[in-house]
């Protein structure tokens, strides 16, 4: 399908036309009743001032409101909202009460869930009218759905881990912030009544089809087309054959590296050593970072002295070193490797005479290595190292862990501990779920009930051959045939609430989506899917399905990555 409509190199399409975005709907003052208080008095806010007390009192429940950095962001960016009496007046926020706030949005919160069913048809008719009109774009003869047609409304600033920026106010996008992508030909689409664009542009040479600067990081925000889209699909295609491409001269790859481990010049050494950890523990290149930007987070070139620890032997193990640093989305990476012996001398000689702070490859930086993955292979980088082991990784696994004479849960537990092994590799963790407890609790209460079930079925037939013997009739037998498949159909029953119990706690910090979704080639799934007879469903919910359905098409039961 692709293939019919290829275009000069970097063209991405010669036709688009699509309706703008959706923008977030205006402030709505809090009724007369709802009050601030400012030091124990009553205080009427001007609406803007309002409008972003409104975003703390939302989030008044949440620890983000306790840390001190969060605060301070938020009033100094709150102040710049307020009127100059507003200003003189409040000067400090442990002073400021938003509690009878945050009653009024928790009872509102309420009264959504309470709304009777036609209310709700109500919200659910205009959400479908919205996709219709603003959720499509036509691209090139082919109507396409859209990813994310609405605009972010304003709100404060949360960042992952200590980002130094939460609490900041992310500033409300209007028409005159916002950049149209179309075609010449096509009919361009109009502001808002008494509003203009920042700018129409048509170059065919980029996806997206509306784009703005955020506020706060500085960054361009884009609206691009849904996963499922030719052209996502095209890119997700050619992400996993760059891949398999790899898997090619791997081998060669891993000699080159071996033998820079001993190379005379420092720079070289460094980048082997970075490049093998890359390969071996799937770690992320680690571009720098502007300082009190972002949070403190580090990828493999940025790793810092103080980040890694080497044990000459550690539980029984020779020639270990233990890394602990934040990691993408400060997400911490901690991890006991045993390497090889050239590697852990060498890491003794980068670490020779330097501070805890300092640059681990001084010599290094993800440009440097960049290019010299380019020259290994076209379009390597750090992560389609990444792609490569986590694909291949599901693949053995697969092939390891599946049992052809289980029935399907049991495979689909196999399924899902190739999945987290690829997880683990990548470091994709979670906090364990808010309800797991009580989740677990009432998951265990219905395997207790379904042994019981099971123990009177086992009575029942026991009590039913019994009469059989006496009897030796049709009907007897006929009752001991039918209390035989009950007890059967409760043990398979037993067996699927055991296997989901089981694979709940397996899963308790393990975040699968991400490696789902980014790292592992459908294709795999898809040809075990089909292989074993099960049904795609169970391992693909219907958005990953329709992401994939390029691999759902394409690849047979005996596809090999």
């Amino acid at each position: 399908r692709w293939e019919e409509e290829r275009y000069p190199e970097g063209i991405k399409w010669k036709f688009l036309e699509h309706k703008g975005p959706v923008f977030a709907p205006p402030y709505e003052p809090l009724p007369e009743n709802v009050k601030f208080y400012y030091d124990g008095k009553v205080m009427k806010l001007s609406t803007k001032a309002e409008e972003v007390a409104t975003f703390f009192a939302k989030m008044l429940d949440h620890e983000y409101t306790t840390k001190e950095i969060f605060r301070k962001n938020f009033f100094k960016d709150w102040r710049k909202e307020m009127t100059s009496e507003e200003k003189s007046t409040i000067t400090n926020l442990s002073k400021c009460d938003f509690t009878h706030m945050s009653q009024y949005f928790k009872a509102q919160t309420e009264a959504r869930k309470q709304m009777s069913k036609e209310e709700k048809q109500k919200i659910k008719d205009e959400n479908e009218r919205l996709l219709k009109e603003y959720g499509y774009c036509v691209m090139d003869n082919h109507k396409e759905r859209i990813a994310n047609f609405k605009i972010e409304p304003p709100g404060l600033f949360r960042g992952r881990g200590n980002h130094p920026k939460m609490g900041m106010l992310k500033r409300r996008i209007m028409p005159e912030d916002i950049i149209i992508n179309c075609s010449k030909d096509s009919k361009i689409p109009s502001p808002p009544p008494g509003h203009k664009w920042k700018e129409v542009r048509h170059d065919n040479k980029v996806t997206w089809l509306v784009s703005w600067t955020e506020n706060i990081q500085g960054s361009i925000k884009y609206i691009m087309l849904n996963p499922s889209s030719r052209i996502k699909g095209e890119k997700d295609w050619q992400k996993y054959e760059t891949a398999r491409r790899l898997k090619k001269c791997v081998d060669k790859i891993r000699n080159q590296y071996r033998e820079d481990w001993k190379s005379k010049e420092m720079k070289v050494r460094q980048r082997a050593v970075a490049l093998y950890f890359i390969d071996k523990l799937a770690l992320r290149a680690g571009n720098e970072k502007e300082e009190g930007e972002t949070a403190d987070t580090v990828g493999c070139c940025s790793l810092r002295v103080e980040h890694i620890k080497l044990h000459p032997e550690l539980d029984g193990q020779e020639y270990v070193v233990e890394f602990d640093f934040l990691g993408k989305d400060s997400i911490r990476y901690y991890n006991k490797v045993p390497v090889e012996k050239r590697v852990f001398k060498n890491l003794q000689l980068f670490m020779e005479n330097k501070q805890p702070e300092d640059d681990l490859f001084d010599r290094l930086n993800t440009s440097i290595l960049n290019k010299h993955l380019q020259d290994l292979m076209e379009g390597l980088t750090a992560k389609v190292f990444r792609t490569y082991n986590a694909s291949i990784t599901l693949q053995q696994q697969l092939k390891e862990l599946t049992n052809p004479d289980d029935n399907i849960p049991a495979k689909i537990l196999s399924y899902n501990r190739a999945n987290r092994a690829v997880a683990i590799l990548c470091n994709h963790q979670r906090a364990p779920p808010k309800t797991f407890e009580k989740s677990m609790m009432n998951l265990q209460s219905k395997i207790d009930a379904k042994k019981e079930q099971l123990a009177d079925a086992r009575r029942e037939l026991k009590s039913a051959k019994a009469d059989a013997k006496v009897r030796r009739d049709e009907k007897s037998k006929k009752t001991v045939e039918s209390k035989k498949k009950a007890v059967q159909r409760i043990e398979e029953q037993l067996m699927k609430l055991e296997v989901q119990a089981t694979d709940r706690e397996e899963n308790k910090q393990i975040a699968l989506g991400t490696s789902k979704l980014n790292y592992l080639d459908p294709r795999i799934s898809v040809a075990w899917c089909k292989k074993w007879g099960i049904p795609i469903e169970k391992i693909y919910n219907k958005t990953q399905r329709e992401k994939f359905a390029w691999a759902i098409d394409m690849a047979e039961e005996d596809y090999e990555f």
